[in-house]
């Protein structure tokens, strides 16, 4: 809801009186000060200062409520070691430590004596050392733990410093929130009783575990290792080792397929690029990028592909790129559709949404788990890794590409009589073109940082050069891969962007 009535004095009063709650008259007057000029202004809220975290979190301002927790649970944890913190623990157990391997050499120097051993100078030598450390060891543990006074100063000055910084801050961060709250009156306002109970408890729990746990870490046995048991963990696997089993033994004949069209699309796509001769396909190559991107582009491919096969990468260049091409062809091929009928359909996208969420935050190896369970090791495999990876971008830049065709434009195409399809085809994705492809792009590119990934379950090409240098410590080896890796990624960049940057 937006407040469109007019700013007198009298209604700006009623709103501040409605939006504040409490302490009616003193907020008149602070923001009557600070909106005479934009900016910053000082002001003192001493009530914000006393509460600290919890006004915050009464006026509906978490972030701040957050931000001042910690900052203050810090102080308070400063003061509660220096109250009843075990303060010398960390060098009392180290003094332990030093005593147990002193108490063995004494033994050792004992047992020496008896024998004769031509060690006994060394030992004694040690055991004196060790001696010395002792000593110094305790004495470190008394002085630290004396110093609990120092601490508490530390604390209080360091609360001291927060509390003012809070004052002074209090009045500009709702002025903020009252400026928000006008024209839109979700916003929180007032002084709520039950964001302060949660608040206050919020902050009770943070500062009371933290402080017992920085001061008296031996005291709490919880708060230094979750409540966990191993055999959850060994359990949960086993059930999800079972379903894997039975999702293998029931989909062969589906995984079967998919290997074969994996394997045939593959092969088909390296005798393009494989056993053609390289003069043809470097040939076709660089007219593609000089009429894509231009001469620049062209002569920097030519380069590079020279770059590929004078050092013996030409092959392996090939090999990568086809099983790149195959997994963005398949990614691209069934990305658009999806993300286009995404965009018409809302509630599709927020079920498909947390999928791609899904697949873009899982670390790329964990993909080669399933993978190499229900496909195999291979190219195949290598495939449908590098697709899962890949296939995200295409369907979000769709989907935004789509959302962001003005609806203007959509509407003045129906009210000429244009048809779904001709909508479709002539109007939402021209306009979302320069998105999509930029989709596109990060799809491929996306696919190619598979490449050194897939190699690990068997997928051929440059990422086995530097799979192998990484194996045999070669970073001369492992460097040239990794430039023809770059290289392929640029001319791919290059080819797929053309003219448009």
């Amino acid at each position: 809801m937006k407040d469109t009535t007019p700013q007198t004095a009298d209604t700006m009063t009623g709103l501040i009186d409605a939006f504040v709650g409490t302490g009616q008259d003193y907020y008149r007057r602070v923001f009557a000060t600070m909106m005479e000029a934009p900016g910053y202004r000082l002001t003192v809220n001493w009530a914000a200062a006393l509460l600290g975290p919890i006004w915050f979190g009464a006026r509906g301002l978490w972030s701040w409520f957050l931000g001042v927790l910690v900052l203050e649970a810090l102080a308070y944890i400063q003061i509660g070691r220096g109250l009843f913190g075990d303060l010398g623990r960390d060098l009392r157990v180290r003094a332990e430590s030093i005593a147990s391997t002193l108490e063995l050499r004494r033994q050792q120097i004992a047992a020496a004596e008896e024998s004769g051993a031509a060690s006994l100078d060394a030992l004694k030598r040690a055991a004196a050392s060790l001696e010395g450390a002792l000593a110094d060891a305790q004495a470190a543990s008394e002085t630290a733990a004396a110093g609990g006074m120092t601490f508490i100063l530390v604390g209080l000055g360091l609360l001291a410093i927060i509390k003012g910084l809070v004052a002074v801050l209090a009045n500009w961060t709702l002025e903020g929130q009252f400026a928000r709250w006008r024209s839109d009156r979700s916003v929180a306002h007032g002084w709520s009783q039950q964001r302060a109970a949660i608040a206050t408890g919020l902050m009770a729990v943070v500062v009371v575990l933290s402080t017992l746990k920085f001061a008296r870490p031996d005291a709490f046995e919880l708060l230094n290792t979750f409540p966990t048991n191993r055999d959850w963990r060994l359990n949960v696997g086993d059930g999800v080792q079972a379903v894997f089993d039975w999702t293998k033994t029931n989909g062969r004949g589906f995984f079967d397929a998919l290997t074969l069209g994996m394997r045939s699309l593959l092969d088909a796509i390296e005798v393009v690029l494989v056993q053609t001769p390289w003069p043809v396909v470097a040939l076709v190559i660089i007219m593609l990028a000089y009429l894509s991107a231009g001469p620049r582009v062209a002569i920097f491919t030519g380069a590079a592909l020279a770059y590929l096969g004078l050092l013996d990468f030409w092959e392996k260049a090939m090999t990568t790129v086809a099983l790149l091409g195959a997994a963005a062809l398949i990614s691209i091929t069934l990305g658009i559709p999806l993300g286009i009928y995404c965009a018409r359909r809302p509630r599709v996208f927020n079920v498909v949404r947390p999928i791609l969420d899904f697949m873009q935050s899982m670390p790329s190896f964990v993909y080669l788990i399933p993978v190499v369970a229900f496909i195999g090791s291979g190219k195949p495999a290598g495939v449908v890794a590098t697709m899962i990876f890949g296939s995200p971008p295409v369907i979000r830049f769709t989907v935004l590409g789509l959302q962001q065709v003005p609806e203007a434009v959509r509407e003045a195409a129906l009210a000429f009589g244009a048809t779904p399809r001709y909508l479709l085809w002539r109007v939402d994705l021209p306009l979302a073109a320069r998105t999509i492809m930029a989709g596109v792009n990060q799809t491929i590119l996306l696919s190619l940082a598979m490449v050194v990934v897939a190699s690990l379950i068997g997928a051929k090409g440059l990422g086995e050069d530097v799979l192998e240098a990484l194996q045999f410590a070669a970073a001369g080896q492992g460097i040239l891969a990794g430039l023809a890796i770059l290289f392929c990624a640029l001319i791919l960049d290059r080819i797929v962007a053309g003219k448009r940057d």
